[in-house]
């Protein structure tokens, strides 16, 4: 894996994040690169592992996804076993948008998308009290996004 990314490889992956959808071509006319040597570029960053993947971000409330939920969860016990076991079984849920193991007070922290509270309600009996080792679940509610962001500025 290269250690290093130089100011153009930067400026490819902000230029990426902000519009995953841009070509080649556009990309390279924005750097002042030629298409060829910009391709061979994004084709590195790609192998190196700098850009894991290109995703499309969906409004989650058009979608009927209204509830934006923080969960922390405590596991009775900590063994790999167990931490295993959990995170293997809370992934396979489509309503968790991302897993957290957290150091403090709580193992772990979820990021759910749900429709609306009763939805939540469902999610946690059905779900998350079924899953073996769980001893707490707490939950608070998200009233207002104030930022959204998915970008990590690149700077060199």
């Amino acid at each position: 894996m290269t250690d290093r990314i130089d100011k153009m490889d930067a400026r490819i992956l902000n230029i990426l994040q902000r519009d995953a959808s841009l070509g080649v071509k556009e990309i390279a006319a924005e750097i002042g690169l030629s298409v060829s040597p910009t391709f061979e570029r994004i084709k590195r960053l790609r192998k190196d592992g700098y850009i894991e993947r290109y995703v499309v971000l969906v409004n989650r409330e058009k979608l009927g996804k209204h509830l934006l939920v923080i969960c922390t969860v405590t596991l009775k016990q900590q063994s790999l076993e167990t931490l295993k076991n959990f995170e293997e079984a809370v992934n396979q849920f489509s309503e968790v948008l991302e897993i957290m193991c957290i150091a403090g007070n709580h193992d772990y922290l979820l990021k759910i998308a749900v429709k609306d509270v009763k939805d939540y309600h469902l999610f946690v009996m059905k779900h998350l009290s079924g899953i073996p080792n769980v001893a707490n679940v707490n939950s608070s509610f998200v009233l207002k996004e104030i930022k959204k962001e998915t970008a990590l500025e690149v700077k060199i």
